[in-house]
């Protein structure tokens, strides 16, 4: 059975995935800067928000300098955006965080049902990096693997949500703060997993991630 570098040559699926130790950096960012700008600001709501959007639109622009996928640029940003709104008409600091608490289920929410639809959405996502593009379908040892593995997105994002919502509501912004680099670290271990639960779920003979077998029609 073919090894994660072997599946996956010239571009590790963890910068693949999360965009690196980049693209962590940018995802803590905002809401780390967001507290942080709110208790040096003597709690003002206001700066805090301005804080938060300064350094999205700082990452955004960086993002578009080395022209990097507008979709990507206008996602992160917008999550930076969202989370302002919900803080100031609110006129709650923690209400920052609630946006990402619902995009954690809804994230939750799409791989379950990916998963049962047969269209896992680690395979949609792995597949375009490793060159299958999508005909890992037609490979039902592989949509079986990318099924099992999906799973752990969903426990992952599940868990997400469940850490967040008592610290919103118990107002612990440092520890909602704090709490990023832990997500992210779950992130890669997540990652990690998957690749363990594909290997595993693929026969001992299957050439790996990059190669479907597809069957021959009769």
């Amino acid at each position: 059975m073919a090894t994660v570098s072997e599946d996956v040559p010239g571009r590790h699926p963890l910068q693949a995935l999360i965009g690196g130790p980049r693209g962590a950096i940018e995802g803590m960012l905002p809401p780390i800067v967001f507290v942080v700008a709110y208790a040096v600001s003597g709690n003002s709501l206001n700066w805090a928000i301005g804080a938060a959007l300064a350094i999205g639109l700082v990452l955004a622009g960086l993002r578009i300098w080395r022209k990097e996928r507008p979709t990507r640029v206008i996602g992160a940003l917008l999550v930076v955006v969202i989370g302002a709104l919900f803080a100031y008409y609110s006129g709650n600091a923690v209400a920052y965080f609630w946006p990402l608490v619902l995009a954690n289920v809804a994230s939750a929410l799409a791989f379950a049902l990916s998963i049962m639809v047969r269209w896992p959405l680690l395979g949609v996502i792995v597949g375009p990096i490793v060159g299958t593009k999508m005909r890992w379908r037609q490979d039902p040892e592989l949509l079986r693997a990318y099924s099992r593995a999906s799973w752990l997105w969903v426990g992952l994002n599940v868990i997400r949500a469940a850490v967040q919502i008592p610290l919103i509501q118990g107002d612990a912004l440092w520890a909602l703060a704090a709490i990023r680099p832990v997500f992210y670290l779950l992130v890669i271990g997540t990652i990690l997993l998957s690749w363990i639960v594909i290997k595993r779920s693929l026969p001992a003979d299957h050439p790996g991630i990059r190669h479907p077998q597809i069957p021959q029609a009769t």
